[in-house]
């Protein structure tokens, strides 16, 4: 009779112990994560550039693989001196998005579908590679004050997505 009731004790931790286990994430969920995920590693991307008005980064993701990263600077070869003397950005500083693509363009990698996770909205500019690469979706953190770049994307039919920081870094 012990061996029963031992099997009884047995089953009814077992069941205990299910009941704290974690219902399964849907695949929205587990999107929200990894897209919150990976627009922090952005902004921490972003840490790399010299610019001083403002600091992009960017990432491009296909099948849960970081296939291209970018921040915005200089050219290569050029000096690492974003602004000007009146704190104006050189006309010939990339942006973070283009950065991305083009290292995409240097490499054995396709962008073909991925997503593109960047620090702020994408200029109109940077929407057309964007739209030329393949990109699929776009997860950005920051609004900026032009919006043709989204508008752009949109009309492409490329999903576009904004996570605000200050709410997706608390969950």
């Amino acid at each position: 009779m012990p061996q029963t009731k031992d099997f009884i004790n047995l089953f009814a931790a077992k069941s205990s112990f299910r009941s704290t286990i974690p219902k399964a994430m849907t695949t929205e969920e587990k999107q929200f994560k990894l897209d919150s995920r990976y627009l922090r590693m952005a902004r921490i991307w972003a840490e790399n550039s010299y610019c001083k008005r403002r600091k992009v980064g960017a990432l491009v993701v296909k099948d849960k693989m970081i296939i291209s990263d970018g921040y915005n600077g200089t050219p290569s070869g050029f000096e690492n001196v974003c602004e000007d003397d009146n704190n104006v950005t050189k006309h010939y500083v990339l942006h973070a998005e283009a950065n991305a693509i083009t290292k995409l363009a240097r490499s054995s990698n396709n962008s073909d579908g991925s997503t593109l996770y960047v620090t702020a909205s994408p200029c109109i500019e940077c929407a057309k590679l964007i739209i030329q690469a393949g990109i699929k979706r776009v997860v950005y953190g920051e609004r900026y004050r032009l919006e043709e770049g989204l508008e752009l994307l949109k009309r492409a039919q490329i999903e576009v997505i904004y996570l605000n920081p200050d709410e997706y870094e608390t969950k």
